[in-house]
């Protein structure tokens, strides 16, 4: 016989407070698990100058005579082309923003794969950004921020559409012409 002992029904046994996602109201805010959400200051810059120059010339020259008893002939012939020509080109590209993204993975060793896109809609254009990277938990800030110099095999893409890109694209009769080496 059993006296004294109470038996609890099976859902007051199990916590509220689920064991494998809590943090404590003092621990760490910064991402560490499949889900959590990073943001990424985006300062990339970059800069790139090419240039070539050529300079080619040949010189052909033929010379012949001949004679007889009363006749004499001589002939000479030269051929001569040269050309030459120079290239240069420059490019500047800067892009400074903030991207909150998430962590797509955990890697064994502890190293976060992280993604994240944005779009952004001024007038009209539509400007998108999407990034990608990897992230060690060392290099995220204590405000859960991290720098974009910071991502390893990091992929940053800039792109947009509208009335403002429309108008860069240039016109078939333009290169057309280009094209016939008019312009």
């Amino acid at each position: 016989m059993l006296l004294g002992c109470i038996v609890l029904p099976a859902w007051s046994q199990q916590s509220m407070i689920d064991a494998d996602a809590y943090r404590g109201i003092a621990a760490d805010r910064r991402a560490y698990r499949e889900g959590d959400l990073l943001t990424v200051n985006v300062l990339e810059a970059a800069r790139a100058r090419s240039g070539a120059a050529t300079d080619a010339s040949s010189d052909i020259r033929l010379s012949a005579a001949a004679s007889a008893k009363n006749y004499q002939a001589q002939a000479q012939g030269a051929l001569s082309a040269s050309n030459s020509g120079g290239a240069e080109t420059s490019r500047v590209g800067e892009l400074r923003t903030q991207l909150s993204v998430r962590v797509a993975e955990v890697l064994p060793d502890g190293t976060l794969a992280v993604e994240g896109a944005q779009s952004l809609v001024i007038n009209g254009e539509d400007q998108r950004i999407v990034l990608s990277g990897l992230v060690r938990p060392d290099d995220i800030e204590s405000d859960n921020s991290v720098w974009s110099h910071r991502l390893a095999n990091a992929r940053v893409e800039f792109s947009g559409s509208g009335v403002v890109s429309s108008s860069q694209r240039q016109s078939v009769v333009y290169r057309v012409l280009k094209w016939l080496r008019l312009l």
